[in-house]
């Protein structure tokens, strides 16, 4: 296995985050687990999201250690000629610390021995809460031996805290090496959709049947044929009223000519997201009712892209992009003015909510709904004076997150018409979601994934190509 590159990049973020450990402190991240698919197999392995980001190692049966003084040790597999027959090369211990610039490395099977001893004379011991199962017993098991070791002058921690609390906050900012995969993984995605509306135009004027699968087919053959490893999440390929299933995914029914076809799809490159919905014509041409609506969606896109700057907090694109839509609503007929009211009537009892039901956006990174507070620290909340529907507790209003130049996140407004009273039926069965990806820059954001069209004749246009 050859050297992991970038290795400056990983050294320099777990200088960061040894930086934040406290006197005493000592971080514990694991990789993911292997999880066994049927009898005999296993799913295709993924790393853990903060260990691949502290240290860039994809193999499985990993942990890394790092102490405040930034002093880091890695367990991974030992070599193995045998196993690595059936499986593959391994790195292993002796190679570790040139290839992945650590401090020292062990086999894994020493991990039990080995853990006590640096955990002990420690103050905190931090690691990832809620994570990974049985975690925090193991770690408890390691606390006995040192607790152990008292009579002869060891100390134990005393503190338990949560490293994603530190790492979050670390991620939630993209550094140039990030952008720059995430550029290419867009780039992918974006080609991918396209050869996907093409394909579909394409055989049905050809007079051949067109499954959803069939154009899953399509993406899936573009994320591998540039380099991703997989797709970033299960696509959806949602025909006709299918695309008013929010979490539709790829199946076999029909593409008919004369409805829309909504697929949300993105790759994962060198372990990041991209996360792109386009919605077109099956045939190529939109219907008057399809187009009304799809222009509408775009208008409320682009209002959340003007909202999407430094200083903005993270909740104005969605607000833009309520505003918009619930405005439409009313213009459409798809809300009734006298049953609902004006415009603010709308936002503010959220009848807008029957036909857009979720948020504009969510952070995009190693996960596709990546990691970071939405909330801005250290700014208090104050209570509302109601109560949670589903807890009962009470509920206090936090000030959203400020965005700030090196932050990525998705804008996806959508519209999704069920078949109901009032509602005009040209529109019944008609879903709509247009998504890109936006990294804030210092005086607005840049959107990674234009490579794929959104302007309503640009998509036809394509589609006749």
């Amino acid at each position: 296995m050859s050297a992991i590159p970038h290795q400056a990049i990983y050294a320099d973020r777990r200088a960061r985050l040894a930086a934040q450990l406290g006197d005493g402190g000592v971080a514990i991240i694991p990789t993911a687990p292997e999880r066994q698919r049927n009898r005999d197999s296993e799913y295709l392995f993924r790393f853990d999201s903060y260990f691949y980001y502290l240290t860039g190692f994809t193999e499985p049966r990993a942990w890394l250690v790092i102490t405040a003084e930034g002093h880091t040790t890695l367990f991974c597999q030992p070599k193995d000629l045998e196993r690595e027959i059936w499986d593959g090369i391994r790195l292993g211990p002796q190679a570790a610390p040139a290839a992945l610039g650590v401090d020292e490395a062990w086999s894994v099977h020493e991990l039990d021995t080995r853990l006590p001893q640096l955990l002990e004379n420690r103050n905190t011991v931090w690691y990832p809460f809620a994570v990974h199962a049985g975690l925090e017993t193991r770690i408890d098991g390691w606390l006995q031996q040192v607790r152990a070791r008292v009579r002869q002058g060891a100390t134990c921690p005393d503190t338990q805290r949560d490293v994603c609390v530190l790492l979050d906050e670390m991620r939630l900012f993209k550094d140039t090496h990030e952008i720059g995969v995430m550029r290419r993984a867009a780039d992918i995605s974006a080609q991918a959709h396209i050869r996907a509306m093409q394909r579909c135009a394409r055989m049905l004027r050809g007079g051949q049947e067109v499954r959803e699968y069939h154009l899953d087919a399509e993406l899936l053959h573009e994320f591998r044929q540039h380099g991703s490893q997989y797709p970033a999440y299960g696509s959806i390929v949602a025909a006709g009223a299918n695309a008013c299933v929010l979490h539709y995914r790829a199946d076999n029914a029909p593409v008919r000519d004369g409805e829309l076809v909504l697929i949300d799809a993105g790759c994962e490159l060198d372990g990041y997201a991209s996360d792109i919905t386009r919605t077109f014509p099956a045939n190529g041409r939109f219907s008057g009712p399809q187009r009304a609506l799809y222009d509408l969606v775009l208008a409320a896109q682009e209002a959340a892209i003007a909202a999407t700057k430094p200083g903005n907090r993270f909740t104005d694109p969605h607000d833009a992009t309520v505003r918009v839509l619930a405005q439409g609503m009313l213009d459409l007929g798809l809300l009734n003015k006298n049953d609902v009211g004006h415009l603010d009537d709308v936002i503010e009892q959220r009848h807008y909510f029957r036909h857009y039901m979720h948020r504009t956006g969510h952070w995009l990174g190693l996960d596709v709904h990546d990691v970071g507070s939405y909330v801005e620290p250290g700014e208090p909340g104050r209570p509302t004076g109601r109560n949670d529907p589903v807890t009962g507790q009470p509920v206090r209003e936090r000030p959203s997150r400020i965005l700030r130049p090196g932050m990525a996140l998705t804008i996806e407004p959508g519209l999704y018409i069920s078949p109901a009273a009032g509602v005009p039926k040209e529109f019944w069965n008609i879903g709509i979601r247009i998504e890109d990806d936006a990294i804030v820059t210092d005086t607005g954001c840049e959107l990674i994934t234009r490579g794929v069209p959104v302007d309503g004749d640009e998509i036809e246009a394509l589609m006749r190509g």
